[in-house]
C-alpha cells in the first residue's frame, strides 16, 4: 500500500489539486461547439495540448485526470499528451466508467453508472503506459423521495468494487460520488436537501459498501460535491456552504482516508474557489481539501483561446490564474 498512498498523498500535496480533464469525445465536443469549432481529433488535441503545455502548471496542480483518447493521444510533435504532464510532475489519470444508464429498480431518471465489467483487463493495461490514478463517477438526484435507497445502495457498491480494483492494481482511485446541484429536473432543493442526501450517501459510502469491499481508506481519495443549494434553488452564503460542507464531512469521512479533492459540480468558477478557501481558513480537518476542478478551471481557457494558435499565450494564462487561485484556497489564503 505503500505506493498507493504516495501517490494519493502527491495528489493532495499542499497548494495542489488535479485537473479533471476527462472529458469524453462527445463532451469535448459541446466544450468546442461553444467557441464554434468542430468536434473533430485535431481540434481536441489543440484543446488538450494547449491546457497542457501551460508554463509552471505543475506548480498548482497535481494530477490530471483523461479520457482514454487524451491517455493514448500524441500532440503535434508526436510526444505523448501524458509525458507532457508527467514532466510537470502532473501525474495522468484515467476515467475508468463508462457513463450513466437508467436505474430500473430506482425512482424515475435515477442513474447508476457503468464499466465495472471490463475493469479487470483495461486497468493493467493503464498502468502500463503511465496512468497512476483512476476515477469513477456515480451521481444522485435531490427532492421529492430522491435518492431511493437502492439507487444508493447500488451506486456506492459500485463505487466500491471499482475502487478495490484500483487498489488491486496498483492504481489510486479517485471515489466520487456527486449529489447533483445542476440536474435539470432535480434543481430547485435547498442546502439542507443538499445535506440531508450528502450525510445518506456518505454515511453508507463508508459504514457499508468501501468497507464492505475491504478498500483501505489511505489509498482513495475522496471526490465529493459540496454542500450547496441546488441551482434554482435558494442561495446560501459562502460561510453557510463551508459550515455545512465541513460538517458532513466530519461526521462521515473517517480520518484514514489520504485527502478529499471537491468538484464543482454547477458552481461558477469563483465560487467553487471562495467555498473551498472558507473551508480552509475554517481549519481543524484530518484530511487535505483541495480541489479537482474541470469547467471552474478550463472554462476561462477555453474561452480565451478560441480556437486560434495566436490565443494559445491567453488561454493558458487564463489557466494558470484559475490554477493559482484555487491552490491559495487549498492553504485558505485566496483573496
Amino acid at each position: 500500500m505503500s505506493t498507493l498512498q504516495e501517490i494519493a498523498q502527491h495528489m493532495v500535496a499542499p497548494g495542489k489539486g488535479v485537473l479533471a480533464a476527462d472529458e469524453s469525445n462527445g463532451t469535448a465536443g459541446k466544450r468546442l461547439a461553444t467557441i464554434g469549432k468542430e468536434n473533430s481529433e485535431d481540434n481536441r488535441r489543440a484543446m488538450r495540448e494547449t491546457f497542457f503545455s501551460t508554463p509552471n502548471l505543475g506548480d498548482y496542480i497535481s494530477g490530471a485526470i483523461l479520457y482514454d483518447e487524451t491517455l493514448r493521444q500524441e500532440a503535434a510533435d508526436g510526444s505523448y499528451l501524458r509525458d507532457m504532464l508527467s514532466n510537470q510532475n502532473i501525474y495522468p489519470g484515467i476515467k475508468v466508467d463508462e457513463g450513466l444508464v437508467d436505474f430500473e429498480e430506482g425512482l424515475a431518471g435515477e442513474k447508476v453508472t457503468t464499466g465495472l465489467e471490463g475493469l479487470p483487463t483495461r486497468l493493467p493495461e493503464y498502468a502500463q503506459i503511465g496512468a497512476k490514478f483512476a476515477k469513477w463517477r456515480a451521481i444522485f438526484l435531490v427532492g421529492d423521495g430522491y435518492p431511493s435507497d437502492a439507487a444508493i445502495t447500488e451506486n456506492c457498491d459500485r463505487l466500491a468494487h471499482y475502487a478495490k480494483e484500483c487498489q488491486d492494481n496498483g492504481i489510486v482511485p479517485i471515489v466520487e460520488p456527486e449529489v447533483m446541484m445542476d440536474n435539470p429536473d432535480h434543481c430547485t432543493h435547498s442546502l439542507e436537501d443538499c445535506y440531508e442526501v450528502t450525510d445518506r450517501v456518505l454515511s453508507f459510502l463508508f459504514e457499508e459498501a468501501l468497507l464492505g469491499a475491504g478498500v483501505d481508506l489511505s489509498g482513495i481519495v475522496l471526490k465529493p460535491n459540496m454542500v450547496v443549494p441546488g441551482t434554482k434553488g435558494p442561495k446560501a452564503s459562502v460561510q453557510e456552504v463551508a459550515e455545512a460542507t465541513l460538517k458532513v464531512l466530519k461526521k462521515n469521512v473517517p480520518a484514514e482516508v489520504a485527502g478529499i479533492a471537491f468538484l464543482s459540480g454547477g458552481q461558477s468558477d469563483r465560487d467553487a474557489t471562495s467555498h473551498l478557501n472558507a473551508m480552509n481558513s475554517m481549519g481543524d480537518t484530518p484530511w487535505p481539501l483541495t480541489f479537482s476542478y474541470g469547467r471552474a478551471l478550463q472554462a476561462p481557457a477555453l474561452q480565451a483561446w478560441a480556437g486560434e494558435a495566436a490565443n494559445v499565450p491567453a488561454a493558458q494564462n487564463a489557466l494558470i490564474t484559475r490554477a493559482r487561485c484555487n491552490s491559495a484556497a487549498a492553504t485558505g489564503s485566496y483573496q
